[in-house]
């Protein structure tokens, strides 16, 4: 499963889908990311509050990683509500 975030939301979203995809709840993922259910739900509700160790456990507990890339099309405006 492959995601595309330009958002703090849309960073949220992606991590609860996820999440979600791997059947597991906040609680089951903070334990194995040694985070607790709350610090799970803060990433993936307000992740720009968020501290970027905590994502990077959850994002590890998930099975993901972070892939920073050029964007394919270069004209794309990104949406005004960017960070």
């Amino acid at each position: 499963m492959e995601k595309t975030a330009y958002t703090p939301s849309q960073l949220g979203q992606a991590l609860r889908q996820c999440r979600k995809a791997s059947g597991r709840t906040q609680v089951q993922v903070g334990t194995a990311a040694g985070l607790l259910p709350k610090t799970v739900s803060g990433l993936e509700t307000s992740p720009e509050r968020s501290q970027i160790g905590n994502l990077f456990k959850l994002i590890s507990a998930l099975g993901m990683e972070l892939v920073l890339r050029p964007k394919v099309d270069e004209d794309r405006q990104p949406p005004a509500s960017e960070w």
